[in-house]
């Protein structure tokens, strides 16, 4: 028995509609892609430093990819340095940005999460690569593991929602999602998808992975209610008709904000692979508009530069 949805063998989402049957082939058929750029070039930025055990320093690889300290523990958050979010090196959705700093400038990994099984949150070259320069301790969601193992890691924490494991001096949970999973046609939703909190030194960071809009972030809120930063995805979202019960737009992700009471938020999960069919500046453009309408000041849900580090200080 587990707490999330599961029957026959799949898991569930607890709040979303069946997705359409077809759903897949018309979006492919009908979709309008906007033109995106072949490269972009981002401005370095130095190597994050090691941060104290009172301060959170998030870095922002890109994507959905971040290594975050908090109480002393370096925690790397669903890791991709690959070309290519796909199985194959030759085919798939190709990254127009390098990664913001290369694996070896990290400062140490000690905790890797991974929160589900798509090609652009479980890569497992990145993998492999990590666990040979650190070892890490692993959390992942239930029925993740068997892939972890092909990247040579074979004890993974596998957790079901809700549930949490201590990883060093950090408390780990799983909390749930509205997305689903696969990496094959034929193992679509047998492993389950979430996200996590990071708990250390009295402080708390909420990485919301890839999820819709749904009731799940008030519930988090009620059980995390002194959140220290959120990280909510902000892009992959058109169009609407088919990703909206697996993908927030910006809007969504401003009322997720709210839901889990305001506390600072970064956005990611963009402009890095063109993996639906809205616009590079997109994401960050609707951002801007979301915030202004629903009156939350930018400083409070904002994006960083890839590869850029931003520290937050002591609790006040």
């Amino acid at each position: 028995m587990t707490t999330a949805p599961f029957a026959d063998g799949r898991f569930r989402n607890a709040h979303a509609t069946p997705e359409r049957p077809g759903g897949v082939l018309r979006w492919m058929l009908t979709r309008q892609r906007a033109a995106w750029p072949s490269h972009v070039a981002d401005t370095p930025f130095p190597p994050p430093a090691r941060a104290t055990v009172d301060e959170i320093a998030v870095t922002f690889i890109g994507h959905a990819t971040f290594l975050l300290q908090i109480g002393g523990i370096a925690v790397l958050l669903d890791p991709i340095w690959s070309e290519r979010a796909s199985p194959l090196a030759f085919a798939g959705p190709r990254r127009v940005r390098a990664p913001g700093q290369p694996l070896a400038a990290l400062p140490c990994v000690d905790v890797l999460l991974v929160s589900h099984c798509h090609y652009d949150h479980m890569d497992l070259p990145t993998l492999r690569a990590v666990r040979a320069r650190w070892s890490p301790a692993v959390a992942t969601g239930l029925g993740n593991a068997r892939h972890l193992v092909k990247a040579g890691i074979g004890t993974a924490h596998e957790l079901d929602w809700w549930q949490s494991v201590t990883l060093g001096d950090a408390t780990v949970t799983y909390v749930p999602a509205q997305h689903f999973s696969a990496r094959t046609p034929f193992d679509r939703d047998r492993a389950l998808w979430g996200g996590f909190v990071v708990e250390a030194a009295g402080r708390s960071v909420y990485f919301a992975a890839d999820t819709g809009y749904c009731p799940h972030f008030s519930e988090i809120a009620r059980r995390f209610p002194r959140l220290d930063l959120a990280l909510l995805p902000i892009g992959a979202y058109e169009p609407r008709w088919f990703m909206s019960g697996h993908h927030m737009n910006p809007a969504e992700a401003v009322r997720a904000h709210l839901d889990l009471g305001g506390p600072p938020c970064i956005g990611m999960h963009h402009a890095t692979f063109q993996l639906t069919d809205e616009a590079i500046d997109a994401p960050t453009e609707a951002l801007a508009a979301a915030l202004a309408a629903n009156g939350v000041a930018p400083a409070r849900f904002r994006t960083l530069a890839v590869g850029a580090t931003e520290v937050l200080g002591p609790a006040g």
